[in-house]
């Protein structure tokens, strides 16, 4: 089994599916953990492409999230 995380946008956003590729959303990993641990180092960056909220699936089935990326 896999791990992948999914992201939607912010309105307006005017991040591209070759940019969220890039940093990594769609990315395969091998158990939760390291897909947590790649969320916790990229979070800031995924914020700034605009992602406004992730879900982690297992395969196609949903772990959990929506989780917003909002700091407040």
């Amino acid at each position: 089994m896999s791990y992948l995380w999914t992201a939607e946008l912010t309105p307006g956003a005017e991040t591209s599916d070759d940019d969220l590729a890039g940093a990594g959303i769609g990315k395969r990993f091998d158990d939760q953990a390291q897909a947590e641990a790649w969320l916790a180092e990229y979070y800031d960056d995924l914020s700034d492409l605009g992602v406004a909220q992730v879900s982690l699936f297992e395969e196609d089935r949903l772990v959990y999230g929506p989780m917003s990326l909002d700091e407040q």
